[in-house]
């Protein structure tokens, strides 16, 4: 009767849970970017506001470039970064401590066999007696099984707790693929400007020593002098200087990438070709968006979850512990008879313990967490204020950029013409030298500045795309159900696609052309 009234007890309480229930906080969203409400006078001719069918990024984001050796690279990278591969062995981790939590919910049984030599003590026989049996043998054979029955939800909150953080490891490994495919473009396309600048250098040397050879000309038929021709030659050597330089630059990028895709830099190399890409039309969305879209929002709001159910264990220790525990098995002095019917032996009886007195420890402890709860608040609502502003900033750099490239494209040409006028009057010896090597300076300058600024473009593009969270989403995270499979599906996957229900009716997003 008593073991019936123990079970009955357990079983009416056992639901019961004493942390506190989770919901992920309200923040404050804008409906739209405040870059997408720009007026369309004060839009430019490379930032369009569009409506595709597709509002979100899905997948290889980086294909939207179009450029074959970056879908390349960056598929080396998906296989073979070493930071990503960390980051997986760390979300490894975290679920066999999600499995390890779940382990507490079930009974333990154990079993031991044993042999034990038994020695009476003589003292005190009489010579009479039984004196002479001094010891026996005692064979064992007991199964013992104990259960601590999750009667206030302490295991359910350790479970919801490191379920908490192997999605915390899950959005930390997609953040650190998404910097590392963002870092790798970047990379991408900065090598490509070098590229570009390398070969408007190039060209301008071959200007350049086309001028040297007309100043040496016209010195040597006394029409100009020498000191013309070492301006002449100065600002050549000076070019060439430069051209050389660009060396180092592209270099170290083209170690950074090796490193980037797991290779080693010594034996990795990418010929030159200079930047011709034009930005993509990136589909951009809402603001709210980016909470189900950023992986590093998701690390801070899991952060919470984790805390509030670090809460519901602290509060566990103010309620009894309930112990219920049997042993079963075979003993017997002697082998032939031990495992034998009549050598059964058994015992069942639960047991009640509570802490009286601990100077404090449990509050403190609920204090504590409670403490990290509101600090991992901060930090998500902070999380959050920062996506919203990097996304904005890109789309600024944007918007701008694409005005001041056209406005650098303009002075350009007028550089461009402003040498052929200098270079003329030269020719015809109205002007001197140095006009036309103010002129040539000033073209090459503006030349410069017009390949940066679409660097400068591409980077921004990219960076966008990053802000936006790339191609992932909160419901590729995996659940508790496939936390603690045998054979889990691997979350995150680079080329996973978002879920139908998720594209089934895409909302406007603006686009940048």
């Amino acid at each position: 009767m008593l073991c019936i009234a123990v079970l009955a007890g357990v079983a009416a309480v056992a639901g019961c849970n004493v942390g506190p229930k989770y919901a992920r906080p309200p923040v404050d969203s804008a409906p739209a970017y405040k870059e997408l409400t720009v007026p369309d006078s004060a839009a430019t001719e490379g930032w369009k506001v569009a409506h595709p069918s597709d509002a979100t990024l899905h997948g290889n984001w980086w294909e939207l470039f179009n450029e074959p050796e970056l879908n390349s690279l960056e598929t080396q990278l998906n296989i073979s970064n070493q930071n990503i591969a960390q980051a997986m062995a760390n979300l490894t981790q975290a679920r066999a401590l999600v499995k390890e939590a779940r382990a507490q919910l079930f009974p333990t049984v154990s079993v031991g066999a044993g042999i034990s030599r038994i020695r009476n003590s003589l003292a005190g026989t009489s010579a009479a007696g039984t004196g002479n049996v001094s010891g026996f043998n005692e064979y064992s054979l007991p199964f013992d099984a104990s259960w601590v029955p999750d009667l206030w939800g302490r295991v359910r909150n350790t479970v919801a707790a490191n379920v908490a953080s192997a999605q915390i490891s899950a959005s930390d490994l997609e953040n650190v693929r998404l910097t590392a495919q963002a870092e790798l473009a970047v990379d991408y396309f900065d090598l490509r400007g070098q590229d570009a600048l390398d070969q408007l250098l190039k060209s301008t040397v071959m200007a350049y020593q086309q001028s040297l050879d007309l100043t040496k000309a016209l010195y040597e038929t006394g029409i100009d002098s020498d000191e013309s021709v070492a301006q002449a030659e100065t600002q050549l050597e000076a070019t060439q200087a430069q051209e050389t330089n660009l060396g180092i630059v592209r270099a170290e990028l083209e170690h950074a990438i090796a490193t980037l895709t797991g290779k080693p830099a010594s034996s990795f190399s990418l010929a030159a070709l200079p930047l011709a890409s034009a930005p993509p039309a990136i589909p951009v969305g809402v603001p709210s968006q980016l909470l189900e879209r950023r992986p590093d929002i998701s690390a801070s709001e899991r952060s919470m979850a984790q805390a509030n159910a670090q809460i519901g264990v602290a509060r566990a220790a103010y309620f009894p512990t309930v112990t219920l525990s049997a042993t079963v098995g075979f003993e017997s002095t002697h082998f032939t008879d031990w495992l034998n019917w009549p050598s059964r032996f058994w015992s069942f009886g639960p047991s009640v313990s509570e802490t009286i007195f601990d100077g404090g420890l449990r509050k403190a402890t609920v204090q504590q967490f409670r403490a990290t709860y509101d600090a991992d608040l901060a930090f998500y609502r902070q999380t959050v204020l920062t996506a919203f502003q990097q996304v904005e900033d890109n789309l600024s750099t944007l918007r701008i950029l694409s005005l001041q490239i056209q406005q650098q494209d303009a002075a350009v040409k007028s550089a461009d013409r402003n040498l052929g006028l200098a270079t003329d009057r030269y020719r015809l010896g109205i002007d001197p030298y140095l006009n036309v090597i103010t002129a040539q300076t000033s073209f090459l300058i503006n030349q410069q500045a017009a390949v940066n600024l679409r660097i400068q473009q591409m980077t921004a593009s990219v960076q966008l795309v990053e802000a936006l969270g790339g191609g992932w989403d909160t419901t590729q995270l995996p659940s508790a159900g496939n936390l603690t499979a045998k054979s889990p599906a691997q979350p995150g996957a680079p080329t996973a696609a978002v879920a139908p229900a998720q594209q089934a009716n895409p909302a406007p997003a603006s686009s940048l052309r």
